[in-house]
């Protein structure tokens, strides 16, 4: 769980700065760089903020799974059915999700035109 802190910390206003580049703004630069870098670091970050919510969905759904299945209901099921929703979060999130990282992609490209006016 140590993309939460990440996410956390890539999600506020100071952190849009710091993904454009030094705080400026990057939607324009010199043969468009700069702006394609930002989209990129800012769907990486939006399909990180999915999967972080996907895994916090998918652990809720494992918690009253007991007994028998592919763990065997063993002492470190939950430890390796933890790995195992992380897995299948990044998986979902990776192959288009559920629609958020779309949203978040779209909000955080509104705030950075919003800062460069």
């Amino acid at each position: 769980m140590a993309a939460i802190p990440k996410l956390a910390a890539q999600t506020g206003p100071a952190a849009l700065g710091a993904l454009a580049g030094g705080g400026k703004p990057a939607l324009a630069g010199a043969g468009g760089k700069p702006a394609l870098d930002f989209k990129a670091k800012a769907r990486a970050t939006a399909t990180d903020f999915e999967a972080v919510f996907l895994n916090s969905m998918f652990n809720q759904m494992f918690t009253g799974i007991d007994g028998d299945g592919p763990f065997g209901g063993g002492g470190g099921a939950g430890i390796w059915r933890s790995f195992l929703s992380e897995e299948y979060s990044k998986s979902f999130a990776k192959a288009g999700g559920i629609g958020i990282a779309d949203h978040v992609y779209g909000a955080l490209l509104a705030q950075q035109e919003a800062r460069a006016r």
